[in-house]
């Protein structure tokens, strides 16, 4: 199974959800009640189970880990909290950012529900922020890919290309780029052949260095998840090219369960 995992997921109606959710709030408050505000992330995680448990959930799971595999590659993420099959992502931070959106999102579409809640305790009162994931089931695996601006430059570039569209068939679209990404530079070899440092010249001078990902020479993949305004994130790709010796840049982004391949040349 190219995403697998032990516990077996119900997608639950919003009124579902709603019901957990407020004993699960009513939880998170007493325990940052009693312990505070300072507390590590895994310390809540175990007290809010604790007391979940107490109220009478009969399914609460930490720390459940979901696998992700391609041919060879295999990455694993771990989800907080699962109670009742509500799925909760607990941090101690002092805000949240659009990151744990993402990442939120993320465990839902790896679990296939609907509902994911993100809970912050390090705030002067518990922090809760529930979202909502649109591509469930069938949906996240109908993608579309635009390759009318992409040019295989090199065998490499064809690999690369190909290796895009299995994953898409394998995984669908809509989970964080990062796996994506991680997953294109082991097949082009792993970090240490995969990924170096390039160099950043302007007007002559040596401005020290960048991260990229050489998949051919010289040429690297970019992956990216950008939703809007592609023209001005195109430009600035440009920009970065312009100030290496690279050749060209292949972009892969993508955007939910629609994919962009676009070919930049220096």
């Amino acid at each position: 199974m190219p995403i697998a995992c032990q516990l077996k997921f119900r997608n639950l109606t919003q009124s579902e959800f709603d019901e957990r959710d407020a004993v699960v709030m009513r939880c998170a408050y007493a325990a940052q009640n009693a312990l505070g505000r300072l507390c590590d992330e895994r310390v809540y995680e175990y007290d809010l189970a604790r007391r979940l448990r107490a109220e009478g959930f009969r399914l609460v799971h930490t720390r459940v880990p979901v696998v992700v595999s391609h041919d060879g590659f295999v990455k694993e993420y771990r989800l907080d909290l699962v109670a009742d099959h509500a799925l909760y992502e607990l941090k101690t931070v002092g805000a949240f950012v659009s990151q744990h959106d993402a990442q939120a999102l993320h465990y839902a579409m790896l679990a296939d529900v609907n509902h994911a809640k993100l809970l912050n305790f390090r705030t002067g009162k518990v922090q809760g922020r529930l979202l909502f994931n649109v591509l469930i089931g069938g949906r996240r695996r109908t993608t579309s890919m635009d390759a009318a601006r992409w040019v295989s430059l090199s065998p490499e570039c064809d690999i690369l290309k190909r290796r895009v569209e299995r994953l898409l068939t394998d995984w669908g679209g809509g989970l964080d780029w990062r796996l994506y990404d991680e997953a294109l530079v082991h097949f082009c070899g792993g970090v240490d052949r995969c990924t170096r440092r390039v160099t950043i010249w302007l007007d002559g001078a040596e401005l020290g260095s960048h991260l990229v990902n050489v998949h051919a020479e010289g040429v690297f993949f970019l992956v990216t998840s950008f939703t809007n305004l592609l023209e001005q994130q195109r430009a600035h790709i440009c920009r970065l090219l312009a100030l290496t010796r690279m050749r060209a840049v292949q972009w892969i982004n993508l955007d939910h369960n629609s994919v962009q391949l676009q070919t930049i040349h220096a």
